[in-house]
């Protein structure tokens, strides 16, 4: 119990506050069985038999690490600190005791000594007492040897230990920069500095309390002094981390903020402030961070700022507010690389001053790479890059090389991260969605095998040039004198690149298709054959929910109606867009539209969507008429009004309390109708395929009439791929139907071409004449 006293005692000492619980459990133990202690050693073995049990009832499942070092939780390896601790403790208590030893070996010498003086008188006593006093000597004088050679043996196992500590300590703040870095696509990401805070000022205060054993010898012993300096040295150049990164695209003239943290804040020594600078470096000069860039390659403002501490967080920070990047000058670019590709980096420096330490050391840090751009043009293709670069990199790379190329499974890991953390849902990309990605990116819609092992490229996911030729360009930059035109490898058949067209699909699913997603009602990326081959033996007015791969950002509505002789045809409803979306919501627009019924497999729309519905407004008060907003598909454009569809009469129960507002305007209102949205038919050929096709009649005859369904059927989320099987997957590339995804789009003789707001004049010289 006094050694746990003593151990709590040399904690306090290093600041180490978290044993303060352990050691009041201690004492009450100690109270409890200080006359039983054969009782207490029973039940620790018990408690240990039982954990055991425990251990091996439920073994640890280990994964595989995402860094190539340990990636194990910091407080497994404050046990070495401890372990460590301890050593210090055993060293400081043999040097106490040589102490004493020495002092009573000195003691005895002088009376050795004293006692020759005394002239012999012939006793035997007095020659037996000379003899002991002598043996009594020699055990002393070997005892200090022995301690000290045990002193020496422990100390160069202190810092062998110390080494070791200190090589996790940098190994898991690597693994902290490493699982920062990949925060930027999606991957979990634990800030908390705290913890790795406290391991740094243990290894400090450990390495000073060393170098005070080695002063204490007497002796010099270079070897461990040198590498104990060394080790600081290490120390409080690693202690530098770029807290909170800046913005990876950086437009310039704009305003950003960063945050940089001294993990041995507290041990920087009074006095002069640190002042910490910031530059901006290319990627050549972060390969070499041994010297000081002295080649200027942009022009930063507010780049300083003071290293500064809050006693409430326990942390040392710098934080630079209001940072802004005048001008870049850019290097030298060759063959197709374009400004958007181009990396740099933040470069944070300072001198300081640690306490215990004679000399000021200097230490620099470098942020993650970011991307400068000059208009807001740039942002989607450098966006790309950092995705890139923070998917693929390695740990521990040259600045900042990243593969050409990458197999496809990671790319759809990246994809599914970033689309999640992005929307901020837990409604991952299924195996179809991924299918068809894959297919997109490569232009293989063909293809029904696995894609996990074929390699993607960087031109096949995002890929912009640079050339001086005349040609079709999305924008204009002038470097030396030279003007490049930017040219983008865009998806065949189309303009724009595959991260564009993703990065759109993201952003529109982010801000109006959130809740949509997250409850599974949209059934996401899916190719035209594939939606054939599900849909094709469906009762007509079934629909589903589909991202456009013609345009970047859209929604797009496809669903099975009748042809003029009696067969099926699959229309896609012209997308809809952001701007769509912001004028009526997606509920609503499903709610419009008569011809869809039923969401696939066979759910019905009311039942799916209704909590999308808007509640009916009161009508005005002040006599004015009221409008409405309401979507027109086709060939309804031309009434004024939506009238009420036989599939409105459905006669499956409905809760009153989801009562469907009647779509039909009462009197004395006048509809204000969007724009059609064209509805693109993709004819079924009769003579090709025969499908059992259900009867135009009344949606009382309709096939889903003939199951009531209850309230409680409907269960969100759900997914509208669970009704897919696999062997309809693997037939994706062959459906049973004559389609050809490169045929000319038909479109209906009457449908509109408006693409804005049109008040319907008929209705409204109806309503307001006598």
């Amino acid at each position: 119990m006094n050694s746990i006293r003593d151990y709590h005692s040399v904690y306090w000492y290093y600041g180490l506050f978290r044993f303060d619980e352990l050691i009041r459990h201690v004492l009450v133990l100690q109270t409890i069985f200080q006359q039983q202690p054969l009782q207490f050693g029973v039940m620790v073995r018990d408690m240990l038999r039982k954990e055991r049990a425990l251990l091996r009832a439920h073994p640890t499942v280990i994964s595989s690490p995402q860094y190539p070092q340990c990636r194990e939780s910091p407080f497994s390896n404050m046990q070495d600190v401890d372990n460590l601790v301890f050593k210090v403790l055993e060293v400081q208590e043999i040097r106490q005791t040589i102490h004493q030893v020495q002092e009573e070996l000195n003691w005895e010498r002088q009376n050795y000594e004293s006692i020759g003086t005394i002239q012999p008188n012939g006793l035997d006593s007095s020659t037996a007492e000379i003899q002991k006093l002598q043996n009594h000597i020699q055990q002393l004088e070997y005892k200090v040897k022995a301690m000290a050679t045990k002193r020496f043996q422990l100390l160069k196992e202190c810092v062998d230990c110390l080494d070791q500590c200190q090589t996790r300590l940098i190994s898991r703040l690597k693994v902290w920069m490493w699982e920062q870095h990949k925060a930027t696509i999606g991957h979990p990401f634990d800030d908390n500095l705290n913890v790795l805070q406290t391991w740094c000022e243990q290894l400090l205060g450990v390495n000073g309390k060393l170098k005070q054993e080695l002063m204490l010898i007497g002796e010099p012993i270079p070897e461990l002094q040198e590498r104990l300096e060394q080790l600081l040295q290490v120390l409080i150049q690693s202690s530098l981390v770029v807290d909170k990164q800046p913005p990876q695209v950086i437009k310039t003239q704009s305003k950003f903020s960063t945050t940089v943290r001294y993990l041995l804040g507290e041990k920087v020594a009074p006095g002069k402030p640190v002042v910490l600078k910031a530059q901006i470096i290319t990627e050549l000069q972060a390969r070499s961070l041994g010297n000081v860039p002295s080649d200027n390659v942009g022009e930063l403002i507010n780049n300083t700022a003071i290293l500064e501490h809050n006693t409430a967080s326990k942390s040392t920070c710098a934080t630079f507010r209001n940072m802004s990047i005048k001008k870049i000058k850019r290097a030298d670019r060759k063959g197709s690389e374009s400004v958007t590709e181009e990396k740099f980096a933040l470069l944070f420096s300072a001198e300081i001053s640690v306490t215990c330490c004679d000399t000021p050391y200097r230490i620099q840090m470098i942020s993650l790479p970011v991307v400068v751009i000059v208009h807001g043009s740039q942002d989607n293709n450098a966006l790309a890059t950092i995705i890139w670069d923070c998917a693929f990199s390695e740990p521990d790379r040259v600045p900042f090389v990243v593969p050409e190329r990458v197999p496809w499974r990671l790319m759809c890991s990246t994809l599914n991260s970033k689309f999640t953390s992005e929307v901020q849902t837990q409604h991952h990309l299924d195996q179809y969605n991924q299918h068809f990605l894959a297919q997109k990116i490569f232009d293989k819609p063909d293809f029904a095998d696995d894609f996990s092992n074929i390699m993607v490229s960087w031109a096949q996911f995002n890929k912009v040039r640079a050339c001086t030729c005349p040609h079709t360009y999305t924008d204009i930059h002038t470097q030396n004198s030279h003007c490049f035109l930017i040219l983008q490898e865009v998806l065949p058949g189309r303009t724009f690149t595959f991260w564009q067209w993703f990065e759109g699909v993201m952003d529109l699913t982010k801000k109006h298709l959130k809740t949509y997603w997250s409850d599974g009602l949209i059934f996401g990326f899916i190719g035209k054959q594939h939606l054939h081959l599900i849909l094709k033996d469906r009762p007509n007015g079934t629909f589903l929910l589909r991202f456009s791969d013609s345009e970047i950002g859209g929604i797009t509505i496809a669903y099975v109606s009748a042809t003029e002789n009696g067969g099926q045809k699959i229309q896609n409803i012209q997308p809809f867009t952001k701007r769509d979306l912001e004028i009526r919501s997606l509920g609503d627009r499903i709610q419009d539209i008569n011809h869809i019924t039923f969401l696939y497999p066979d759910y019905p729309k009311h039942k799916a969507f209704h909590k999308y519905y808007t509640e009916p407004q009161h009508p005005p008060t002040g006599g004015y008429i009221p409008v409405s907003l309401q979507t027109k598909v086709g060939m309804d454009s031309g009434s004024a009004a939506i009238s009420e569809s036989p599939h409105n009469a459905v006669s499956y129960p409905m809760d009153p309390a989801l009562s469907v507002p009647n779509m039909v305007p009462h009197a004395g209102s006048a509809a204000l109708s969007e724009s059609p949205h064209h509805a693109v038919p993709y004819s079924i050929d009769d003579s090709s395929v025969t499908l059992s096709v259900p009867s135009m009649a009344p949606h009382a005859e309709s096939p889903h009439n003939a199951v009531p369904y209850s309230m409680h059927q409907f269960q969100q989320p759900f997914s509208p791929q669970e009704s897919i099987t696999q062997d309809q997957m693997e037939t994706t590339a062959s459906p049973g139907v004559d389609f050809n995804p490169n045929s000319p789009v038909v479109f209906p003789h009457d449908m509109g071409t408006g693409d804005t707001m049109d008040i319907v004049l008929d209705t409204l010289l109806k309503n307001l004449g006598p």
